[in-house]
């Protein structure tokens, strides 16, 4: 069994913050995967059970607030006598770029009071899917930014990394955490899928044209060749012309190559 834990503070006045990111990669999974029951309290959280993979998941959004989430997972872990390898955690990142995710296995809270009572209450062997929300920059901003809504504009880049998460959790079910990985990246750039862009001809097209350019430095002559060349008046055999006077002088007294 695993349980997969999104953190966030409970409540419609903090549905929409940064810090609530986990509580929505959480609620993606839900939805997308229809083998997970309605949400219903238990463990001082919303809980839902559900299949990933053929693997047992108990789905947690812990209700005690950011600061005290250990104490949710910590009794969830006992009654069903689990480790704390079986443990993965969702939840709001500020020193990754937004759009941007990392996944770790253990390792330090990095100052994140979530992980902080989640270390002190199932130690820090758990795995992270960290979520990207970037940084406001300054230290004395982090408290504001971080419960603030989402911007109208952070939309797109936020529904496209929680849909890969979810389409993809079944992996992270089944401890291949590697191909979790590659699969969300992916998922979140899809300028990696190999179509050209439309603003920017593709490279078989500008190496076409870079061809072109090369064969007519090498063969300045070639443009001349395609076109035909002017008729010189009066003669077929010869590139010469001559005037109207040249003509009469020569019918009065005959051309000196006539015998």
């Amino acid at each position: 069994m695993k349980l997969f834990v999104g953190l966030g503070n409970p409540g419609p006045s903090y549905q929409n913050n940064r810090h609530n990111i986990g509580f929505m990669a959480a609620d993606a999974i839900h939805r997308r995967h229809s083998s997970f029951g309605p949400w219903r309290a238990r463990f001082q959280a919303q809980v839902s059970e559900g299949t990933l993979a053929g693997e047992k998941v108990l789905l947690m959004k812990p209700t005690t607030y950011m600061n005290e989430s250990g104490r949710s997972v910590g009794e969830a872990m006992r009654f069903f006598k689990l480790a704390p390898e079986d443990v993965v955690v969702l939840y709001d990142e500020l020193d990754l770029p937004a759009a941007k995710f990392r996944l770790k296995a253990n390792g330090g809270h990095g100052g994140h009071n979530g992980l902080r009572s989640m270390t002190a209450h199932i130690t820090d062997q758990y795995r992270r899917v960290r979520l990207g929300i970037g940084h406001p920059g300054h230290k004395d901003r982090v408290h504001q930014w971080v419960l603030g809504d989402f911007a109208k504009v952070d939309a797109e880049w936020l529904d496209l990394l929680l849909n890969a998460i979810a389409d993809n959790c079944p992996l992270l079910a089944e401890d291949n955490d590697s191909q979790f990985s590659n699969k969300v990246t992916l998922a979140i750039r899809p300028e990696q899928s190999g179509k050209p862009n439309k603003k920017e001809p593709s490279r078989e097209t500008a190496q076409n044209k870079k061809q072109a350019k090369t064969d007519k430095t090498a063969n300045p002559t070639e443009e001349l060749k395609a076109k035909p060349a002017p008729k010189a008046v009066g003669y077929q055999d010869k590139q010469v012309s001559k005037g109207p006077l040249a003509i009469g002088l020569e019918r009065l007294f005959g051309s000196k190559g006539k015998e």
